[in-house]
Parts: C-alpha cells; structure tokens; sequence
C-alpha cells in the first residue's frame, strides 16, 4: 500500500507537455476537433451560398419590417411571422447540415427533409412577398416608410428567388443521380 501514490498519475496533458498555461494544449484539441467537424465541401457548394444569401437578405427583410410600424397592417404580421420563422429555421438548418448532423440522425431522409422545407419556405415567402408588395401603398400618409417596406419587399422577392433556387438544388439532390440501386442492378 506504501506504494500506491507512486503509480498513479493525475496529468492531463501529454506527460513531456512543457505549456505554460493550464490545460496543456486543450485549446488547440477544441479547435481541431470544431474543424474536423465541419463540412468545408458544403460550404463551398451552391446550396450552402444560397442558404448564406437566404439568412443574410431574410434578415435584411424583417429588419426592414420591424423597423416600420408594422401592426398597422394585418399584412405585415404576417410577412414579419414568415420572415423571422423561416430566418431562424434556415440558420438551424444551416448549422445542423454544416457540422454533419445528417451522419447522426440517419433516421430523418435529409434529402427529402430538405427539399420539403425548400419547397415550403418557397411558397411561404411568395405569399408573404405578395403581401407585403400590396401593403406598400396604404403607407402613403408615412413616406419614409414607404420606401422601408418597398425596400422589404424588394428583398422578399430576392429572398423567394433565393428559396426557389435552393428548392431546385434541393429536388436535383433528392432525385440523386436517377438511378434506383435496385433498378440498376437488375441484369438486361
């Protein structure tokens, strides 16, 4: 028992670590580990850019909506609704496909999964885009806030352009390359 001291070790870091700070190198571990989790391939590919575009303009849209007096118009709460939701939906969506969750959650048919939201976002933001591109004029008694919902509209209509495009990419995926793995193994 006079020994048992001896034999035990309670270092953290690699025994011959010489780092001054506590903790050895458990920093540069982190950030190897965030970089090995995320998928560099998707952030290069059009759908990650049209995403990126998607939050950046959608938040640019209901900044606009928020900015004006808004619950003025039955309209325009619909239009703020669509845009926050689908905004925080998308940056969810966004980060779930950026650090892999589709190798985690196998049980969810991503492709479908995505192509779906694509699709309903798509029709979500035309009418919201339509809504709010109609409001535009009672605002006549307010100018200035014309021009900040003409603006909102503007970028509801770019956004829904944004979202008809990732619904594209998103079914061509879905559709995969066209072939069926038991279509295509059947002998001629």
């Amino acid at each position: 028992m006079a020994d048992f001291p001896s034999k035990v070790t309670t270092e953290t870091s690699a025994p011959n670590s010489q780092s001054s700070q506590p903790g050895g190198n458990s920093l540069r571990a982190l950030s190897a580990n965030i970089t090995t989790m995320l998928d560099m391939s998707f952030i290069r590919s059009i759908p990650a850019l049209l995403m990126m575009a998607e939050i950046v303009l959608g938040l640019l849209q209901w900044a606009l909506i928020a900015s004006a007096p808004y619950t003025l118009l039955p309209a325009y709460g619909f239009v703020m609704f669509v845009a926050v939701t689908l905004w925080i939906l998308t940056t969810i969506l966004f980060f779930m496909i950026l650090f892999g969750a589709q190798q985690k959650l196998t049980f969810v048919p991503w492709p479908l999964a995505v192509m779906a939201y694509h699709g309903i976002a798509t029709v979500l933001y035309l009418a919201a885009f339509l809504a709010n591109a109609a409001s535009v004029s009672p605002f006549y008694r307010f100018p200035y806030y014309y021009g900040v919902m003409a603006a909102a509209a503007f970028f509801g209509a770019v956004v829904t352009v944004a979202y008809a495009a990732s619904a594209l990419f998103s079914y061509l995926d879905w559709r995969g390359d066209g072939g069926n793995a038991a279509t295509d193994t059947v002998p001629a």
